[in-house]
This record gives C-alpha cells, sequence and structure tokens, in this order.
C-alpha cells in the first residue's frame, strides 16, 4: 500500500516521538484478505497480543518483495488504511507449512491460539491467496514466520 497522507503524518509522529532523523515512510500493510480479519488483527497488534504473522512466500515471489529484516519498520493500517500501529520486525524464518509449530501459532494470537486452528485457517488463507483448492496447500508449501513487536500506535 503505497503511503497516505494519514500514514505519512503518522509516521512522521512516531519519528518525532522516538527522536529519529528523517527516515521515509516505510511499507504499510493490512493484515488479512477482509475488513473483519484486517481491523481484529490491527487492534491485536496494537494491544501488544499480536507479535507475528505468516505470509506465504508464492506472494513475496508473485509480487517481486524481499522478505522482511531484522529491524524492518512497517506501519500497520486497518482495511480501511488508516494507520493504527508501527511494528519492528525482530525475526524471519522460512519454513514449510508442516513445520509452522505451536509457539508462533500462539505468537500470531489469532481464533484459540491453537496449531489446528493456525493450520486450518492458514490453509483456507493460501488457497485463496493462490487461487487453488485447499488440498493443494500441502506440508511443504512455503511460509514466512515474521516476528515482530508494536513499538508505537496512537
Amino acid at each position: 500500500m503505497k503511503p497516505t497522507p494519514a500514514i505519512d503524518a503518522f509516521w512522521k509522529q512516531f519519528v518525532k516521538s522516538q527522536g529519529i532523523n528523517n527516515r521515509p515512510c516505510p511499507i504499510a500493510f493490512y493484515f488479512c484478505d477482509n475488513r473483519h480479519d484486517a481491523d481484529s488483527c490491527a487492534a491485536l497488534v496494537v494491544a501488544g497480543i499480536k507479535q507475528a504473522t505468516a505470509p506465504s512466500q508464492w506472494w513475496f515471489d508473485k509480487h517481486k518483495e524481499t522478505l522482511p529484516r531484522i529491524g524492518q519498520y512497517f506501519v500497520v493500517t486497518n482495511w480501511d488504511g488508516e494507520p493504527q500501529a508501527v511494528i519492528q520486525t525482530t525475526d524471519v524464518v522460512v519454513v514449510p507449512f508442516g513445520q509452522v509449530d505451536a509457539a508462533f501459532a500462539f505468537a500470531e494470537r489469532e481464533g484459540d491460539r491453537s496449531l489446528a486452528e493456525w493450520q486450518r485457517e492458514h490453509r483456507s488463507y493460501y488457497a485463496r491467496e493462490v487461487g487453488c483448492d485447499e488440498s493443494e496447500i500441502t506440508d511443504g508449501f512455503t511460509v514466512v514466520c515474521h516476528h515482530f513487536r508494536c513499538i508505537f500506535s496512537d
């Protein structure tokens, strides 16, 4: 998502609060593919509960995007693109879907936080993203386990 005036102002507020000099506004994004989940996830980030996300490697490849780097900042928005938080990457691990563990599912903090629910929900999400049947999201499907911390919110 391209920075909007609201995202830019939010970033400038963060930079000023941290005493950081002239850093350009980072990538801004919302979680998930629907309003309810995007807004819920943003609220969980602001509350310090959600501390991870798991985009697919397929998405990064399709959009020719680089993986997050430790220390990198992002602006999290709600579905409408309104800035909610600044997060900073703390760890990135690329693993097959079948190797995502319960600790990661818990850090992502969606639903009941169990690995079984994480697998159900993410298999469905990745199938929608790729445009395939859920059965095609196998244990070998590559996932980017992105850990972060919320460092600023309004």
